[in-house]
């Protein structure tokens, strides 16, 4: 990520500080501590992946084994917060992993965290469940969370992460604010991200619609709990384009929220190759294009083309940068975005340099659906996905849902 004029750096490699403003900006909504985050900080050397996942393990062990001291039944929400950090930390440590997929603390560090996120979940008030939605190709793990108890048919919002991020991370991004408004809750992955990467071996896919459709299949069963007319899809990061993707196949949504949005995934890529690059791609000599690309994953490489070519061929699921770059090129909206019938909020960060100008392509291309909302670094919410100014966020994205449902409703 880019380096964000409006905040103290907290690493000096740009993308280090990123990755510590990450974990941070979660402690607002229960998933870290602040002191605990600049602790690890202080371990890492800038550009260095080995110092900033031993840093993260060893807080992340010691905040784990400190939560299963607690006396959960007596303070559960002490247990509770502990556990969530805990979990914050392991998914930390395992971020820059992803060059050597057979790094074996990629799988180990992600057991730890499921292990201790779940143990924050079964501490809610409300305890919330995993789900798993079943289709021919794939399964969809979820998380299935309510307010409170009582039984009442509920706005309830579908949150999926991104390029790189978790579904329990989007508890703490929009999730835990979500239910503070009374909506129900259901994030989820599809094919690319974390759990069915690693645990169905399966890379991105540009027709998301069939990930997001059998989620509201799945919400639609629910017909004590869930209102059909008010069901969101919300995407964070790479997300933006594929909410937005889903829903120009998929109608029965009632608004959806594209955090920030993506026009063409693939032309961002693309760019960071250079123009040098693609003209080898374009030639379609992939052994040379491979060739060149290894300078990109050396350690002396600038860690934004480094983490973003390995995360890139391990979500993707290739070791090959020239096969990376091919498959990108199918993660554009242009040829979609037409078909869209559903309100999209489309959050547009100006300190966000990788997609920047992209999002104001989307709403234009959405006409009347679109809503461009700009998020500024006046307003100390210009960054990436809005990561340091999450109650902000989650207070224009939500207000705006409501808004949306509340004239839904007048025109009945």
């Amino acid at each position: 990520m880019a380096d964000n004029a409006t905040m103290l750096q907290l690493n000096a490699d740009p993308n280090f500080h990123f990755g510590l403003l990450r974990p941070m900006a979660l402690s607002v909504y229960d998933g870290a501590d602040i002191s605990e985050v600049l602790m690890a900080a202080r371990d890492i050397v800038p550009g260095d992946f080995e110092s900033f996942a031993g840093a993260f393990a060893s807080i992340a062990n010691r905040v784990y084994e400190r939560a299963k001291g607690i006396l959960s039944k007596k303070f559960p929400v002490s247990a509770r917060t502990a556990f969530f950090s805990a979990a914050t930390y392991f998914r930390s440590a395992d971020f820059y992993l992803h060059g050597n997929p057979g790094d074996p603390r990629i799988m180990d560090f992600w057991a730890k965290q499921t292990d201790a996120f779940d143990r924050g979940l079964a501490l809610l008030e409300t305890p919330a469940r995993r789900v798993t939605v079943k289709t021919s190709d794939f399964d969809i793990p979820g998380i299935w969370m309510r307010p409170d108890d009582q039984v009442k048919r509920r706005p309830t919002i579908i949150m999926g992460n991104g390029y790189d991020g978790a579904q329990e991370e989007m508890y703490h991004v929009f999730g835990l604010a979500a239910l503070e408004r009374g909506y129900n809750v259901l994030t989820y992955e599809g094919p690319g991200q974390p759990t069915v990467r690693r645990h169905q071996e399966l890379g991105f896919i540009p027709d998301w619609e069939r990930v997001v459709t059998p989620l509201v299949d799945h919400v639609l069963e629910m017909t004590d709990h869930v209102d059909a007319d008010a069901i969101g899809l919300l995407g964070l990061s790479f997300g933006g384009y594929q909410a937005p993707r889903a829903a120009a196949f998929e109608h029965r949504l009632a608004a959806v929220m594209a955090i920030d949005g993506v026009w063409d995934f693939g032309d961002m890529i693309h760019r960071s190759f250079g123009p040098e690059l693609m003209a080898i791609h374009a030639a379609g000599n992939k052994t040379r294009f491979d060739e060149i690309a290894q300078k990109f994953l050396q350690p002396s490489a600038p860690t934004d083309l480094r983490w973003g070519l390995e995360q890139g061929m391990w979500s993707f699921k290739t070791r090959s940068p020239f096969d990376f770059a091919t498959l990108v090129s199918n993660y554009t909206l242009a040829e979609v975005a037409h078909l869209v019938r559903t309100p999209t909020f489309v959050g547009d960060a100006e300190g966000d340099a990788q997609f920047k100008g992209q999002p104001p392509l989307l709403a234009a291309a959405l006409g009347r659906w679109g809503h461009l909302h700009a998020f500024k670094n006046d307003d100390a919410i210009g960054t990436h996905s809005g990561i340091g100014a999450l109650k902000q966020q989650s207070a224009v994205v939500l207000d705006w849902f409501q808004g949306i449902l509340d004239a839904k409703q007048r025109r009945k």
